[in-house]
């Protein structure tokens, strides 16, 4: 009977470790694009194995009276979302995990990296 107790315990304390979330990771990997300066010099900025999953909201980019970054180049190992509006908000638009860069056409604000591999 107490085996039977002791067994039924350990797996629950089991289930219960295996059921508790994970802490938030990073991915791997660089996520860079450009932006304008407020002399006007276009600068670029890059996240180093930024965290994930979460929003980023480019801090050159944030204020928008201010024009947006853009040329946004996802080489991390996780896809990620950018968005014309901060807080991961607006127009979307999905890169690929070690991507090309894109163009300077595409222009946001924020980023978020999904989690997924």
């Amino acid at each position: 009977m107490r085996l039977r107790h002791t067994l039924a315990a350990a797996l629950g304390a089991l289930t219960l470790v295996v059921a508790l979330p994970t802490s938030a990771s990073a991915a791997t990997g660089d996520f860079s694009y450009r932006y304008t300066a407020p002399d006007g010099s276009r600068q670029s900025a890059t996240i180093h194995d930024p965290s994930s999953p979460g929003c980023v909201v480019l801090p050159e980019a944030a204020n928008q009276d201010g024009p947006p970054a853009y040329a946004p180049h996802n080489d991390t190992d996780e896809w990620t979302m950018v968005f014309t509006e901060p807080d991961c908000t607006g127009d979307s638009w999905t890169l690929r995990p070690h991507g090309r860069p894109a163009t300077d056409r595409l222009k946001l604000r924020s980023v978020f990296l999904t989690g997924r591999h």
